[in-house]
């Protein structure tokens, strides 16, 4: 279990790094993916089911990284914010992300600064388990 946990938190961490690069090789395709978030039930149910599957990955793997305690409180808000957006309709998120996403995409050089750096964060605190 705990390499399946591993494995899903290298893919979040690989996730956030593409993510990064998408946005500074091609600015469009990025603002037309993140605009698809939330934007359909099925969009909506999919997000959030991954956000529980990675928030899980980091609970279990925590105590095998750098800063337990952080990733583990980290886990936990991301398992608790998609639990809470599973329980609201689908349509409220969806508004939600249209008044978000422009201020997103106005400042998407910064968010891909900081969604790489959180992905090399979280996989240099991995590197606890290889060193240990």
């Amino acid at each position: 279990m705990n390499l399946l946990a591993a494995a899903v938190v290298v893919g979040f961490c690989l996730f956030l790094i593409g993510l990064a690069g998408v946005i500074a090789a091609t600015p469009s395709a990025a603002e037309r993916f993140l605009k698809s978030f939330a934007s359909s039930a099925m969009a909506h149910y999919t997000e959030q089911g991954l956000r529980l599957l990675v928030g899980a990955a980091l609970v279990n793997f925590a105590s095998s990284m750098w800063y337990p305690d952080l990733f583990r409180l980290f886990g936990w808000l991301i398992v608790v914010t998609a639990i809470g957006l599973l329980l609201i309709p689908w349509q409220w998120h969806h508004q939600f992300s249209t008044w978000v996403m422009p201020m997103v995409i106005r400042h998407m050089r910064l968010f891909a600064l900081g969604a790489f750096a959180l992905g090399a964060f979280i996989l240099y605190s991995m590197s606890r388990a290889v060193i240990s």
